[in-house]
């Protein structure tokens, strides 16, 4: 019942709570259902492992639920990599494009938002790193960029990402 072309947590947000909850629910139900497709993209794994060995920081800042999200990175056995007090889902901060997310992860890692990446492969990543003052990764694998003034640097794969750092 969402608008074609529209966001579908910008639009559910506009509804009372009578209409809302009931299409938040199916929401929460086919994001749920999509966990048993979860797949890890070519060099997650090495990208994880690298960063953590370097001390790097590293959270998960995703316009799905927080539950959903440690069950994916479960899933997908990068779990151990991540505090949980730094995967923030669409309750614990608004959600991308917002930048509040990416603040108080910076905020807790007592660093500036200016000295972060996003890495992201949609619209709302780029906008929030962007909205942040954070340097922004597009990861597309059509290699297309469509947002390049949203782009500080553009890769296909995320194995390509660690062959550059």
């Amino acid at each position: 019942g969402v608008p074609k072309g529209t966001d579908i947590l910008g639009y559910l947000a506009t509804l009372d709570d009578s209409e809302g909850q009931p299409l938040q629910d199916k929401l929460n139900e086919i994001e749920t259902g999509l966990l048993d497709r979860v797949e890890p993209a070519p060099g997650l794994i090495q990208l994880i492992e690298t960063l953590n060995r370097r001390g790097s920081r590293m959270g998960i800042l995703t316009r799905n639920t927080r539950d959903i999200a440690l069950k994916t990175i479960d899933t997908l056995g990068i779990g151990g990599y991540f505090q949980k007090e730094c995967i923030l889902g669409r309750d614990d901060t608004p959600p991308k494009p917002d930048p509040e997310g990416l603040i108080r992860l910076s905020v807790l890692w007592e660093t500036a938002p200016v000295e972060m990446v996003m890495v992201g492969d949609y619209l709302f990543d780029l906008q929030t790193g962007r909205n942040a003052g954070a340097a922004t990764i597009h990861v597309d694998r059509t290699r297309i960029f469509p947002w390049p003034e949203l782009t500080d640097i553009g890769v296909g794969t995320l194995k390509e990402l660690m062959d550059m750092i």
